[in-house]
């Protein structure tokens, strides 16, 4: 029941203090024993952001602009004052 709830938690984008708060444990016996549940649930909120984000870079107004400026910067590291590529 535990690891899911470090899991769950961790989807959701609660800290690590706040978990370990839940389980009444330190963080770091949370981290040594609940390594991978942190992890995986670290991994599916990221997925899960960058979804949103792509949903938004598909459309037609200046949100879109915004949300495919940001994963340039972000994800490829694309900046407004960098020179032009040659």
């Amino acid at each position: 029941m535990s690891r899911r709830l470090v899991r769950v938690l961790a989807e959701q984008g609660v800290p690590q203090r706040e978990i370990s708060r839940v389980l009444d444990i330190s963080g770091k016996t949370l981290r040594l024993h609940y390594r991978r549940e942190l992890d995986v649930g670290a991994a599916k909120l990221v997925a899960a952001l960058i979804g949103h984000l792509l949903r938004l870079a598909a459309g037609d107004d200046d949100i879109a602009l915004r949300a495919i400026i940001f994963l340039l910067r972000c994800r490829f590291g694309w900046s407004r004052y960098a020179p032009p590529p040659r």
